[in-house]
């Protein structure tokens, strides 16, 4: 396959994009490897079918079956790609990275001084503050549990399973919760943070993309209730959540801490964008 040199694309032109295929060769020479891609001898290759994005000497493939379309006020899950003196720039898997300015962030940050709060290939929980009449998406991390992500794993699923993944009321994602001893946020943008025990980690991640994948069997909660019984840790009795994820008025337990952010409207909100982009 034919390579493709990588410069870094002006202010004017933005991120340069074109659709890729799996095993493709998208960037040779001092390019850096982004979501979505892998490195062999000193090359950079796609790894899923989806878009290709060059942003400042960073090579990234987004899914074409996973590009999301922000909403004001959405929770994601964002990559920082790059930083100015003022400024981040955020992957969060739509048609362009967004900008976080230090005015929308809880720190005084002086002028060039960036890198010191949030660096180049962190990871941040925000909320999209406004989109521009060019759809120009606008970040924050002003808010409540808004934040940098430290530690655990963020799973890559597609944005329209996230509404399977959180349930009635939150009633699936609390149940893994329970049974997996780990916090775990599912953001609007098709990004999952798990953080806890390796171990159980490694149950909580399995259970989740087995519900991306099985997202439209009728029988979901079944196999979900099974691979966690035969996979995970029972829950003590007091806090055991009721059988089954999809029963019909089904209350989820009381959030607490961290996930005190996501209430039963975004919960509702989650689930309708699902439906309405299935």
């Amino acid at each position: 396959m034919q390579s493709q040199a990588v410069s870094a694309p002006s202010a004017a032109t933005g991120p340069r994009k074109s659709v890729v295929l799996p095993g493709e060769e998208i960037a040779v020479g001092t390019a850096t490897a982004g979501q979505g891609t892998y490195v062999e001898n000193g090359k950079v290759f796609a790894a899923i079918v989806g878009l290709r994005i060059e942003h400042k000497g960073t090579v990234s493939v987004v899914p074409l079956s996973g590009v999301y379309t922000p909403r004001m006020g959405d929770t994601v899950i964002g990559n920082v790609l790059d930083l100015g003196p003022s400024n981040w720039t955020v992957d969060i898997k739509t048609w362009v990275p967004a900008p976080l300015h230090v005015n929308d962030v809880p720190w005084k940050v002086d002028f060039g001084d960036t890198a010191r709060y949030i660096d180049v290939g962190e990871t941040i929980l925000c909320k999209v503050l406004k989109i521009d009449e060019v759809r120009r998406v606008f970040l924050t991390l002003n808010g409540p549990g808004l934040r940098k992500l430290e530690g655990g794993e963020v799973v890559e699923v597609n944005h329209t399973k996230v509404g399977r993944i959180v349930g009635k009321n939150g009633a699936t994602l609390e149940k893994l919760k329970k049974w997996t001893n780990c916090r775990i946020f599912a953001a609007m943008n098709g990004r999952v943070w798990v953080d806890g025990e390796l171990d159980e980690m490694v149950v909580a991640i399995a259970a989740i993309k087995l519900i991306e994948r099985e997202a439209n069997a009728p029988n979901l909660s079944e196999v979900i209730d099974a691979y966690l019984r035969e996979h995970g840790k029972e829950p003590k009795p007091e806090e055991a959540p009721a059988a089954g994820f999809e029963e019909a008025g089904a209350e989820a337990p009381a959030k607490k801490g961290f996930e005190d952010i996501v209430d039963d409207e975004e919960s509702r909100q989650r689930e309708k964008q699902a439906r309405e982009e299935e």
